[in-house]
């Protein structure tokens, strides 16, 4: 990253299309940005440019005129100082993968999707670390926080996170998405934003299945309280700032993903509470939610770090080996007794 760049005078590329990366395309064209939008879907892409409407991931969003779509990768991609990423998790690899010696070197690369890799069990960072290695690891940055995509669209007051090991890339990526709507704190804490971002789908996927099963706010407050000791736990074991868990990557983002009725993740735990099965739950969506895949890495890495994820793991259980929603709610409240701090 060149550090005398202007950041009001960059060329910015976004790779998806989903109700996320739609939205924050949206709020870097109101900003002035001239942007180009990669759009997977062929017809989404048509609808796009004839309608100025997402009406499959974000509808009722009339999108501004210097935001372009394409369904050409190479060509939003190529000539961009800032590239923001907002894929699904689980097609990260395949999706950078065709990224590859096609960036200038001193590309700014933002990511805004949330979840770790089931095979290899690595954060986003560490999966476009091995799929894009020309690009400088300074250069490399994480958005994550409370956000939902329509209230970002409708410029609802938002507070989210710019992570990057390098400060200075954290700050220019904050100059470049902060609004009066949208504030944007810095940060060089990369596996804590990213740990928060992933752990907290998890979580709103128990938050759901309380709230399917008619249980009460004590219960939920409980389960996010419990989550956040989760998420703090494993991010301590990776090396993260303990601190990151108490901001908007942390608290926020769990709060919000545990509360919020719009929360794909919640709905997926709510459903399954009131009795669905994962698989038909999963088959009445095209929107993904991206805790579904996370609970499965996170059991998986919880494991490997020997980290005690109690709530993670009979999320796992639930979601993969079809156990009872209330047997696993029974087996959380009746563990052992012991002192709130020993385990965080």
């Amino acid at each position: 990253m060149n550090p005398s760049k202007n950041p009001n005078d960059i060329k910015i590329g976004v790779a998806g299309a989903g109700s996320w990366g739609t939205a924050l395309a949206q709020l870097l064209a109101g900003k002035g940005y001239e942007i180009d939008l990669w759009v997977f879907e062929e017809d989404v892409c048509e609808q796009i440019e004839k309608e100025r409407e997402n009406k499959v991931f974000l509808p009722g969003i009339k999108l501004v005129e210097n935001l372009v779509p394409s369904n050409d990768l190479d060509s939003v991609i190529s000539d961009k100082d800032l590239l923001l990423i907002v894929v699904p998790s689980h097609t990260m690899r395949e999706t950078t993968q065709k990224m590859a010696g096609k960036l200038a070197n001193d590309t700014i690369v933002v990511t805004a999707s949330k979840g770790i890799e089931n095979e290899t069990l690595l954060t986003m960072d560490g999966v476009i670390g091995q799929t894009l290695p020309e690009i400088l690891r300074e250069n490399f940055a994480v958005l994550s926080g409370p956000s939902f995509a329509r209230e970002v669209a409708e410029a609802v007051p938002t507070v989210v996170t710019a992570a990057s090991k390098n400060i200075e890339t954290a700050q220019f990526v904050q100059q470049v998405f902060a609004t009066p709507s949208f504030r944007v704190y810095a940060s060089d804490d990369v596996i804590g934003a990213e740990l928060g971002g992933s752990v907290k789908n998890v979580i709103a996927i128990a938050a759901g299945v309380i709230d399917g099963l008619g249980l009460g706010l004590n219960t939920r407050a409980a389960l996010i309280t419990r989550g956040l000791a989760e998420m703090r736990r494993l991010g301590l074991e990776m090396g993260a700032n303990p601190r990151t868990f108490t901001g908007p990557a942390g608290m926020g983002d769990l709060v919000l993903t545990c509360t919020g009725d719009v929360s794909r993740n919640h709905t997926v735990g709510k459903k399954i509470g009131q009795g669905k099965k994962i698989k038909e739950i999963l088959s009445e969506m095209r929107m993904v939610a991206e805790g579904v895949k996370s609970a499965k890495s996170i059991f998986n890495l919880s494991k490997k770090l020997n980290v005690e994820m109690p709530i993670c793991h009979e999320v796992y259980e639930i979601l993969y080996n079809d156990a009872s929603p209330k047997e696993c709610l029974h087996r959380l409240m009746t563990r052992d007794l012991r002192h709130e701090l020993d385990d965080v």
